[in-house]
């Protein structure tokens, strides 16, 4: 099965179809058909598990009984596929569902609600579907051989436009959960999943300590995603059932739209893996879920305080954020972080290159690590830096888990490093180095330590300039905001 024809066949016909355009859609277009051909190879199975299973799919729109082509003239191609497409949509969007109906029959309804079908001519639908009835998914073997495919879609995101924002590179993710290391029989949380990255790779961790039937009932259910989005929603949960997870707690929606006050211990979490969106702002009504003191309209900064009140005792973190959250000296900044460190041990930062996200963006990011066994009493600094030969990750050169091996050699044996000077004259910096609490709580909870002495030499599109003019020019309104409220506030005690 080789994996850039089968792609590129896909492409190539989808391109002469004048109702797609661009990759998001392309993508789109092929992983709603490849739901619909896992979904019934995955039916196939529990029909032989489950003596009394039955479809929620009316036995017209199943796969096996409109996408199989037998060759002998009797497909449907054409107008009748173009119509039938149609009703396709209409009929699974509105399915039947109810407290009563089971996960996996919930997840089609969910799936389809915002969905799009994108191709007009029921010619070339037809040709997309024979391509991809080419996948024995019914094969255990070819199944999970095809998460190399699946992950080559994934990553062609990265170039789609805003679409990248849902992926979030393979060898971050796998770092993260190499040091955080979620156990089997731990509950593992994403509130803003994606495409489900980080419970895939916190999936293929625990994989490897599965050692009976009863180990892998427990990692069944042990994965619990939330995505808003329908794209990246039906990319995470077709991820999750290509990795034999047939009942996939994915929901979909804003995990902020809950008040953080009413989280009992039966919403809390053993671990939680995370990279939420950044640089985008919640509405008024959704800031209202948060205690005063800690209601920001930025997104990442919300997400930080919705882990803090969902992890359980002795849980842990591992979460990537941009710099603007650890340089922030806005109020709302400062009493986030004075919480983290008070009721969390936030352990380890480590300080990502610029580039790590390229192409999608290159904000510069971070990867925190804490658990919950008691307030932070000291915080290790390490900074990632570009491999030998590299100015820069991007498209053709992406950032891979070998490219972490130093960090990890560090991680086990911790080391303060120093930067070497070429000038007496310049600043003492530091690749690596470990702070008190009462450091930090002198920098007035500053985290934007071990930062980068030089720039990547990185170019930026239009858009991206744009975008962090935007994003550095309202926090510098909302601090000038803060201190106009200050100084008003002491002029009305000197009148």
């Amino acid at each position: 099965m080789n994996i850039g024809t089968m792609i590129k066949r896909l492409q190539d016909i989808m391109r002469q179809d004048a109702g797609v355009n661009g990759d998001a859609q392309r993508i789109e277009q092929i992983v709603w058909m490849l739901f619909l051909k896992l979904y019934d190879a995955k039916e196939s199975e529990w029909e032989i598990v489950e003596d009394n299973y039955v479809s929620i799919i009316p036995e017209e729109y199943r796969w096996r009984n409109w996408a199989i082509d037998n060759k002998d003239g009797r497909a449907i191609t054409g107008e009748e596929m173009s119509n039938f497409i149609i009703q396709l949509f209409s009929t699974l969007k509105d399915l039947e569902v109810d407290e009563n109906t089971d996960v996996r029959g919930r997840l089609v309804k969910e799936v389809f609600t915002d969905l799009n079908n994108y191709m007009k001519d029921g010619v070339l639908i037809r040709q997309v579907v024979n391509v991809l009835n080419e996948i024995d998914l019914t094969d255990f073997k070819v199944r999970h051989a095809f998460n190399e495919i699946y992950e080559t879609i994934l990553k062609d995101l990265q170039s789609a436009g805003k679409s990248g924002e849902f992926y979030t590179p393979r060898a971050v993710t796998d770092f993260v959960v190499k040091m955080v290391d979620p156990k089997v029989g731990e509950s593992i949380a994403d509130f803003a999943c994606g495409t489900g990255g980080f419970l895939v790779s916190a999936l293929n961790h625990m994989k490897e300590s599965v050692s009976n039937t009863s180990s892998n009932q427990l990692l069944q259910q042990s994965f619990y995603g939330v995505e808003k989005k329908s794209l990246p929603y039906l990319l995470c949960t077709t991820n999750m059932l290509l990795h034999d997870i047939n009942e996939p707690q994915i929901i979909r929606g804003n995990s902020l739209e809950k008040n953080v006050r009413d989280y009992e211990e039966i919403d809390k979490f053993d671990v939680i893996l995370m990279n939420p969106p950044y640089g985008g702002t919640e509405k008024k009504s959704v800031q209202q879920n948060f205690p005063t003191e800690l209601r920001d309209s930025e997104t990442a900064d919300l997400f930080m305080v919705e882990i803090l009140y969902r992890l359980k005792q002795n849980g842990r973190v591992g979460i990537v954020l941009p710099d603007g959250f650890l340089f922030g000296s806005d109020n709302t900044k400062v009493a986030i972080k004075k919480k983290l460190l008070e009721e969390c041990n936030l352990h380890t930062i480590i300080r990502l290159p610029g580039s790590i996200f390229a192409p999608y963006t290159s904000i510069a990011t971070n990867l925190l690590f804490f658990d919950k066994i008691g307030p932070t009493n000291e915080i290790w600094f390490y900074r990632m830096d570009l491999p030998n030969g590299y100015k820069a990750f991007s498209k053709t050169k992406p950032v891979e888990l070998k490219h972490f091996e130093d960090v990890i050699n560090w991680w086990n044996k911790r080391v303060e490093i120093k930067d070497e000077k070429n000038d007496e004259s310049l600043t003492e910096t530091w690749k690596s180095k470990k702070y008190s609490i009462n450091e930090i709580i002198d920098l007035n909870y500053n985290l934007d330590q071990c930062g980068y002495p030089t720039k990547e030499e990185i170019i930026l599109s239009p858009k991206e300039t744009m975008d962090n003019f935007i994003s550095k020019r309202e926090n510098l309104e909302k601090q000038l905001d803060e201190k106009l409220v200050e100084i008003m506030s002491l002029i009305g005690d000197i009148k």
